[in-house]
């Protein structure tokens, strides 16, 4: 059983959007679970070995127990009928209490069809009579994070004293953000803009809360308070 299970569609997407929290969460003893969907070989660069390799590194760094990738093929997320049920299996099998998927509204396609396929596989997960492999289980919460696109969080996650495990998580995934010169064909990952964009993003939801950096996430569900006191016991 764990606490958190993050799935991310390609290698370095979970690392982009909230590798500080999980650095916050396997730090605060949470067991915590990585998955990725693809190994991203439809990407201009590095090869799949290399991204599962550079995946399992970063894995490292941020303290999760395990990070598995189920090899969908890239650029076909969802497209499988038996994604649904291979996405359904897997959370059976892990028995998470909260799930983390990309949110639903991004540049890139397969974030988006990655949204899609999980908040199904999540539902469906928690059905006593939905066939398939494992017992039902169903997830306490459902959390949205932040990849390219962004609006207005539901909550922020204050990572100030776990950014730099967002860093050198980040950094593991050499061939996506840092290829040697003249190694690699030039994409939006490798120009220094672009952990310009995620850091700068960071820094602002930071900024609004008071802290230094912090990650944002959006959920569906009406959250409970037990008073008006906002720091709770």
């Amino acid at each position: 059983m764990l606490d958190l299970l993050v799935f991310g569609p390609h290698p370095d997407d979970l690392e982009i959007g909230m590798g500080g929290a999980i650095a916050r969460h396997t730090a605060m003893g949470h067991g915590v679970g990585l998955c990725d969907l693809t190994a991203g070989e439809m990407g201009s660069n590095g090869t799949p070995d290399v991204r599962m390799r550079e995946s399992e590194a970063a894995r490292g760094v941020l303290g999760a127990r395990f990070r598995e990738n189920l090899r969908w093929a890239d650029r076909q997320i969802g497209k499988d009928p038996a994604h649904l049920a291979h996405a359904v299996a897997f959370i059976r099998a892990h028995r998470p209490r909260t799930i983390a998927v990309p949110y639903w509204s991004d540049r890139h396609p397969d974030h988006v069809a990655a949204s899609a396929v999980l908040t199904e596989a999540a539902f469906n997960a928690g059905l006593r009579r939905y066939p398939g492999e494992g017992e039902a289980w169903k997830v306490d919460w459902i959390c949205y994070y932040f990849i390219n696109d962004s609006v207005p969080p539901s909550f922020v996650i204050d990572v100030s004293d776990y950014y730099e495990k967002k860093r050198q998580a980040l950094d593991c995934h050499v061939s996506q953000f840092r290829p040697p010169d003249g190694a690699a064909a030039a994409t939006r990952l490798n120009t220094p803009l672009f952990r310009q964009l995620i850091e700068s993003r960071d820094a602002q939801f930071g900024a609004i809360t008071g802290c230094r950096w912090a990650e944002g996430f959006v959920v569906r569900d009406l959250a409970v308070r037990g008073s008006l006191l906002r720091a709770l016991p």
